[in-house]
């Protein structure tokens, strides 16, 4: 029998807060959390709205140079929200059957962009600098080292979509059987890499993110992290359906008929054993590029119709980049954790409908819930059409 898989706990950390209760107070404020700023620009002066994390940080225990990343930073921060269920697990399964996956796509490029720098300046590389704080491993590495845990422990980078595939992957582990406890997510922080990086494609926008508006200019970059404690025991929220594809279609563009974004969102359902109708809410990938948004608008339209609700985050927080998925996986946690029963995130934009995109049923904020949302579904779609949509599920409390 195939063992079913349940995301127990939650610890977050964006630009929105420092825990669950912050990200959903935040969102229920329907304000954005972004912060203009041009510390990441290339001129230093062009002011780009940003999803900066502007609080406090935890001291890394490990004192070894290569751990020593604001990336690992946002990963303790986040795992030291769910220590408790986490200890619990170690004690209950045994340090050798708790994994740890992480996705990330900067890690700590920000602290080697700063050596490279010195490095051009003076010739000396600094005596604090390690290449080895760069491997897309290295937070899911730190992570397992600082626990104690023994199971396998490994990074996931496939751009926006590597928080995401990291759930999937830990769903993958505890049903093989080879660990019964992963904590799983992803991290990300801001760095001139990423910031720089897509404002040379032209889709960063010097506003506020406006997804599926006809003004919609590009993605405001954002940071943060999510992880979850994922075990067999029925808690918190399962994770029921996972839908993958790799279309390949291009390095950086989506395939405008969404033919990928279709396979991913119709192979969740199907693994969930449940049918389009039984989505009361689709979390978007909703970037606020043309592209994107069009293409993302085609595919939801031709599974689910006009009809069921929708809404990007994105404007809250920033496209997070590898943390994207699992911080927007953590919003749906939110809405369909034990005890909720109103929370639904409103699509934060100006409400000018683009004319060339089909019809979605984009939350606004008015919106009142009749009822429950017992099965929620989000999107991250990623470079080179590395792809993910994930189904999350209610726990009946009957």
């Amino acid at each position: 029998m195939t063992k079913r898989c349940y995301l127990n706990a939650v610890g977050i950390l964006c630009s929105a807060g420092d825990s669950p209760e912050m990200v959903k107070k935040s969102l229920l404020n329907q304000r954005t959390t972004l912060t203009m700023s041009s510390a990441f620009s290339t001129d230093m002066e062009t002011v780009l709205p940003l999803g900066i994390y502007q609080g406090e940080l935890p001291e890394l225990t490990l004192t070894d140079k290569k751990w020593q990343s604001r990336n690992n930073q946002f990963a303790i921060a986040a795992l030291k929200q769910i220590n408790n269920e986490v200890q619990d697990a170690i004690t209950q399964f045994g340090a050798h059957r708790v994994g740890v996956i992480i996705g990330t796509s900067t890690s700590g490029t920000a602290e080697s962009e700063a050596a490279i720098e010195q490095w051009v300046q003076t010739g000396d590389i600094p005596p604090e600098y390690d290449y080895g704080l760069q491997g897309m491993g290295a937070p899911a590495q730190y992570v397992a080292e600082y626990l104690g845990v023994q199971g396998p422990s490994y990074g996931i980078s496939t751009a926006c979509s590597s928080g995401a595939k990291a759930l999937a992957s830990a769903r993958r582990l505890i049903r093989a059987g080879i660990c019964d406890a992963v904590i799983a997510g992803g991290v990300d922080t801001l760095c001139k890499l990423t910031v720089q990086g897509f404002s040379s494609l032209d889709a960063v926008s010097d506003e506020i993110c406006n997804p599926f508006s006809n003004n919609r200019k590009g993605i405001n970059v954002g940071e943060g992290a999510a992880l979850f404690l994922m075990t067999s025991v029925e808690k918190g929220v399962e994770l029921l359906g996972v839908g993958e594809d790799s279309d390949a279609y291009h390095l950086s563009a989506p395939d405008p008929t969404g033919a990928g974004a279709v396979r991913c969102m119709t192979a969740a359902v199907n693994d969930a054993n449940l049918i389009p109708d039984d989505i009361g809410y689709v979390n978007l990938h909703g970037t606020s590029t043309k592209l994107n948004d069009q293409m993302e608008s085609i595919a939801m339209h031709a599974v689910f119709g006009p009809d069921t609700l929708c809404s990007s985050t994105k404007p809250f927080v920033g496209h997070t980049l590898g943390a994207a998925g699992v911080v927007e996986a953590a919003i749906c946690y939110l809405t369909l954790e034990s005890g909720t029963d109103d929370f639904v995130p409103v699509q934060l934009w100006d409400g000018v409908l683009d004319p060339e995109l089909p019809k979605i049923n984009l939350v606004d904020s008015t919106e009142k819930l009749t009822s429950p949302l017992n099965y929620v579904l989000s999107n991250s779609f990623a470079f080179g059409g590395s792809s993910i949509s994930l189904l999350f599920g209610r726990i009946s409390n009957d």
